[in-house]
C-alpha cells in the first residue's frame, strides 16, 4: 500500500510538471483589426487558428483576444476583405502579445450581364409592332398629377407623409424618454387642462353643420 501511494504521488507530480511545461507554450494574442487604407476598425472579423477548430470573433471596434500556442498561425477573415495571416513567433518572452492586423479590401468584378424582357428578337419585333403609341396613358398621368387634383386629396387627408413621419418620431422619442418607468398621466398635466379649456371655449367640441 505504501509503495502504491509513492507511485501515485510520483505520477501526479510528473503530470503536473509536464502540464506546466506544455502551458509555457501558450500565449494570449490580443489586438485590433483595421483596414489597410483608412485604418478603420474591421467589425466582427473572425480569427481562427490554422489547422484547428479553435477561433474567436472581433467586436464592433475590431478588438479581439485569443489563446494559442507559440508558432501557430492565425487566419483573419471578414466579408469584403482578403484573408490575412499572422504567425505567432516562437521566441516570445512571456505569455502575452499585442497585434495590430491590417486587412485589404477585396473587389470582385463579375462579367457584364444584359437582361432583355424578350427571349429573342422575333418576340421584340411583335411587341414593338403592337405597341400602343397613343397619348392616353400620358393624359391619365397628367390628370393624376394636376395641382387641383392633388390639392383636393390634401384637403381630405388627415396628415401628409412629413407629418406622419414627424408624429411617429415624436412617439418614439417619448417612449424612449420614459423607458423603464410609467409615463405621467395627462389628467395631472395643468398645460393639458389649459388647452382643453381653451378648446372648449372656442367651441372645438361643438358639432359642425354640414
Amino acid at each position: 500500500m505504501k509503495y502504491l501511494l509513492i507511485i501515485s504521488a510520483f505520477l501526479f507530480f510528473s503530470h503536473s510538471l509536464s502540464a506546466q511545461k506544455s502551458d509555457s507554450t501558450l500565449v494570449q494574442v490580443s489586438g485590433v483589426i483595421m483596414t489597410s487604407d483608412s485604418l478603420r476598425a474591421v467589425s466582427f472579423a473572425s480569427v481562427g487558428i490554422e489547422g484547428t477548430s479553435r477561433g474567436a470573433y472581433a467586436n464592433y471596434d475590431g478588438v479581439f483576444s485569443i489563446v494559442a500556442h507559440k508558432g501557430e498561425t492565425l487566419v483573419f477573415q471578414a466579408l469584403g476583405f482578403e484573408d490575412a495571416v499572422y504567425k505567432i513567433p516562437t521566441d516570445i518572452k512571456g505569455n502575452r502579445i499585442s497585434v495590430v492586423q491590417l486587412m485589404s479590401s477585396s473587389s470582385l468584378f463579375l462579367p457584364e450581364t444584359v437582361v432583355f424582357p424578350w427571349p429573342s428578337k422575333e418576340f421584340f419585333k411583335q411587341d414593338f409592332l403592337a405597341l400602343d403609341v397613343s397619348n392616353k396613358l400620358e393624359e391619365i398621368a397628367d390628370e393624376n398629377l394636376a395641382k387641383t387634383y392633388l390639392d383636393g386629396i390634401a384637403e381630405v387627408m388627415v396628415m401628409d407623409g412629413n407629418e406622419n413621419a414627424d408624429y411617429f418620431l415624436r412617439q418614439q422619442a417619448q417612449a424612449a424618454y420614459y423607458y423603464g418607468q410609467a409615463p405621467p398621466m395627462n389628467i395631472f398635466n395643468v398645460f393639458a387642462w389649459k388647452e382643453f379649456i381653451q378648446a372648449w371655449k372656442r367651441g372645438d367640441f361643438k358639432k359642425k353643420k354640414k
